[in-house]
């Protein structure tokens, strides 16, 4: 069967691998298509600390059961999935928090991912839905900015700021709106703060042209917002969110800064802040981004911007390592 195959950073091809066969307890599952996330353009580039070559990328999946024995997902039934694993016996396991697992796997960096045709997966890691293929394929995606919003316990009540609205901003502007709070969508990008308007974001503001500062203590009345969530991983932003986030507030990193980050730890003690990482997500979060796209409450057509045929996949690789801005999600067809 074909699969895209990154050999070494930099190099990737249309490769023929052998076939797979379900072992017991797995479904097996003809991939329909693809999303690419940062994670990959950063194994691309070489950048990604996790990934090991080769590797078959891809984790962002929709797929058809073609066999399975588990009476929930019968042949023909449209499916997403989880792509991590769980030991079950580190302290995050024991703590119910499995996302965090210490051992985790991740499909398409630690292990290969469903950049391929055929896959076999296990049943519990399955989700259907009363989605597009298209539709699916968001699903894991935005699952990691929902289990953001989960994490600084985003309520009706808070004034949230999202810093970054590309992929993974953009799930936490619209779980964040899915919660009913008003939410600030920032970014450098007019076009990502259209869409985040149109996810759920009352008010954006773009840095490249406005004080963030001034701005939020505009929107705000002078008091910042009660939860800031990072979503770009830049020294600069992890210390805003610090400095702009309300007295009492939670700051949620999604994000990792590639290099070390000085603070002003004054700030952490004299507003009491709560700070918190943000890793993948749980059931929970597949759960209710579902629930979100099946009300139609997010603008599908707009947040993808190209969709290209596995033959072609090595070449859009290649344009979005070259040109990031030029794109944003992008998704492999592999039927």
């Amino acid at each position: 069967m074909k699969a895209l195959v990154l050999r070494e950073a930099g190099i990737v091809a249309v490769e023929s691998v052998p076939d797979i066969a379900p072992a017991v307890g797995e479904v097996l599952l003809k991939v329909q298509r693809i999303g690419l996330c940062g994670s990959d353009l950063n194994s691309y580039r070489g950048k990604n600390p996790m990934v090991s070559y080769p590797r078959i990328l891809g984790h962002e999946v929709a797929a058809t059961v073609v066999e399975s024995k588990d009476a929930h997902f019968s042949a023909g039934t449209n499916v997403t999935l989880s792509p991590y694993t769980q030991c079950g016996k580190c302290p995050s396991c024991l703590r119910g928090r499995p996302n965090a697992c210490q051992f985790n796997e991740t499909m398409g960096v630690q292990r290969d991912g469903a950049l391929v045709e055929y896959i076999a997966v296990p049943a519990s890691k399955l989700y259907t839905a009363n989605l597009s293929i298209k539709e699916l394929c968001l699903v894991e995606p935005l699952t990691v900015g929902f289990h953001a919003v989960a994490r600084g316990r985003v309520t009706a009540e808070d004034i949230v700021a999202i810093i970054g609205c590309g992929g993974v901003g953009l799930g936490a502007v619209a779980a964040s709106g899915f919660r009913g709070a008003r939410t600030i969508g920032i970014d450098v990008d007019d076009t990502k703060l259209v869409i985040a308007s149109e996810a759920a974001a009352t008010e954006t503001i773009n840095t490249s042209r406005e004080s963030m500062h001034e701005r939020l203590q505009e929107l705000t009345a002078g008091r910042g917002p009660d939860v800031i969530i990072e979503a770009i991983g830049l020294p600069q932003t992890f210390r805003s969110a610090v400095e702009e986030v309300a007295f009492t507030g939670r700051v949620v990193y999604i994000g990792y800064a590639k290099e070390p980050v000085a603070y002003e730890t004054r700030l952490f003690v004299q507003k009491e802040l709560d700070i918190l990482g943000s890793r993948n997500a749980l059931p929970e979060n597949f759960r209710e981004v579902i629930a979100m796209l099946e009300a139609g409450r997010f603008p599908v057509e707009d947040a993808v911007s190209h969709e290209v045929a596995l033959n072609d996949a090595p070449d859009v690789l290649k344009a979005w390592s070259a040109n990031p801005a030029a794109f944003s999600k992008i998704m492999i067809t592999l039927a």
